[in-house]
């Protein structure tokens, strides 16, 4: 796992490794710059583009000027710098490489305080204005260069974090941000990346190895983790001969009504593509037509009008409950029998949370472990309004920590809450997921991965990460605009595969 890193952490690791590869910070600034010019160059290879390299005075405006003498030193033609002197401070590292490009023909501009900025007549800009150590809104002659340059169709390409973006900490919906159609960010993504909020400043950012101490990275136990490959290649447990269906333990999903039947359909058929070597749908029995149509491999517990269904809950290995269930009486009192007679961990989404957040004791009802599938909307009706996904961070570690149960947090980068106070971000799935019942295929999975005796934290990461790959393998090499969640279901075999060979 990648360990996410603060704004702090990361000083700390520049510092560490400054002190024990040993190498000098103007060298490791040097290093971070080639990493930025090396992608740089391979995906804006026309070196008669005209570039712009805005850049401030402290270590980000550092690393911009040793880009621009970089580029310079690839042939790129049209390269100018225009140096924001908004204060009398710089950086020893900034003025280092200041003297380094002097000695170059590419020519130089300062923006002064409380002066009209020139007109831009390049088409790409490289923003190394401030950089990570931003911890407050744009004000000043800040703020007005950032909101003429927003005002301009450029392309732009911020160095580690876009002017105005804070790394961590809330993003304040006012403030003027730089939008950055690419950011080149060092080592690591910042956490504010993988937030939506981060939407609509960041076009898509790429992170480039700087060669900090990998070691010191580790040791720092951060609470931020990012899913990688090799995790899941990790958990992924390969099926030996000798096996049989009950190696592979027996799924429950509870789901489903007469109007919402996709819901059942769904889920049941994506813990049969999982892997559960049984599945067992409790839906009404209106809808049992439908579920031998749609997948013959599912077998049924059939719930009629108003009565609760005869379930012998010491036969499954894993519940998963919610997708389609209505919020009724007679679904709350069904999930109200789930919670009193079965006490190994389950997976509760959809409808089940709605009823949970309308009746909070049955919170205190999960088993330990158990695993809730909130979006947003879900999330905020359970733990209350929240004005932005930093303050949600916040509430998902303290309630899985609280409760004793692993909470999934829906968005681009979903994030998994666990008891210990991690909070792990998935790095896959893409927009053309973003259709109705993409979240039942995900209930269907997890559930599959617990039965199959996975841990909760396994099932919620490799669960989460196999969705988004399927629904990747699907939409990516093919540029599709839409992925359909029975596609997902049906491709994840595959996937695991691939995963697994």
């Amino acid at each position: 796992m990648l360990p996410l890193l603060t704004s702090a952490q990361i000083h700390e690791a520049d510092a560490y490794t400054i002190a024990h590869e040993p190498i000098a910070s103007i060298d490791l600034m040097e290093r971070a710059s080639k990493a930025f010019v090396n992608w740089f160059v391979n995906h804006f290879p026309d070196k008669r583009q005209p570039i712009s390299v805005y850049c401030g005075t402290g270590n980000n405006g550092g690393d911009g000027l040793a880009i621009a003498r970089m580029l310079n030193e690839h042939s790129y033609q049209q390269l100018n710098v225009k140096i924001a002197r908004f204060s009398d401070k710089s950086t020893d590292d900034f003025n280092t490489n200041l003297q380094r490009l002097q000695q170059t023909t590419v020519p130089l501009t300062e923006l002064n305080k409380e002066e009209n900025f020139p007109q831009e007549a390049s088409t790409i800009l490289i923003d190394a204005l401030l950089g990570s150590g931003l911890n407050k809104p744009l004000s000043g002659d800040y703020e007005r260069l950032v909101s003429q340059l927003n005002q301009l169709n450029k392309t732009v390409v911020a160095v580690d974090v876009p002017t105005g973006l804070p790394a961590e900490v809330p993003v304040d919906k006012e403030a003027t941000v730089l939008r950055a159609d690419l950011v080149i960010t060092f080592q690591q993504p910042k956490l504010n990346f993988l937030l939506p909020e981060s939407g609509s400043h960041i076009a898509c950012w790429e992170a480039v190895n700087i060669g900090l101490h990998h070691t010191f990275l580790q040791s720092l136990n951060s609470a931020y983790q990012l899913i990688e490959e090799k995790d899941i290649k990790a958990i992924l447990k390969p099926r030996h001969r000798f096996s049989n269906k009950g190696t592979f333990g027996h799924a429950l999903l509870v789901a489903g009504q007469a109007q919402t039947m996709g819901a059942a359909l769904l889920c049941s058929s994506a813990s049969v593509y999982a892997g559960a070597g049984l599945t067992t749908a409790c839906i009404p029995e209106s809808g049992l037509t439908a579920l031998n149509s749609y997948q013959p491999e599912v077998m049924a517990i059939v719930r009629q009008g108003n009565d609760l269904p005869d379930i012998d809950y010491e036969k499954f290995n894993a519940i998963g409950a919610g997708p389609g269930l209505g919020k009724d009486e007679n679904a709350l009192a069904l999930l109200t029998d789930i919670l009193v007679n079965y006490n190994k961990p389950m997976v509760l989404d959809a409808d089940a949370l709605n009823l949970l957040a309308t009746h909070h004791e049955l919170l205190r009802q999960l088993p330990a472990g158990s695993i809730i599938t909130p979006h947003m909307k879900e999330f905020d009706r359970l733990f209350g309004e929240h004005s932005n996904w930093w303050d949600r961070l916040q509430t998902l570690q303290q309630k899985a920590n609280e409760l004793n149960i692993y909470i999934v947090l829906k968005n681009d980068y979903t994030i998994t809450g666990s008891p210990d106070g991690k909070l792990y971000f998935n790095s896959t799935s893409n927009a053309a997921m973003a259709s109705g019942g993409m979240g039942d295929i995900l209930t269907g999975i997890i559930t599959a991965l617990l039965a199959q005796n996975y841990t909760p934290l396994e099932a919620c990461l490799a669960g989460i990460y196999l969705h988004g790959k399927a629904g990747d393998e699907l939409a990516l090499p093919n540029r599709l605009n839409v992925v359909l969640p029975g596609q997902v279901a049906a491709g994840l075999p595959i996937t695991m595969a691939k995963l697994l060979a």
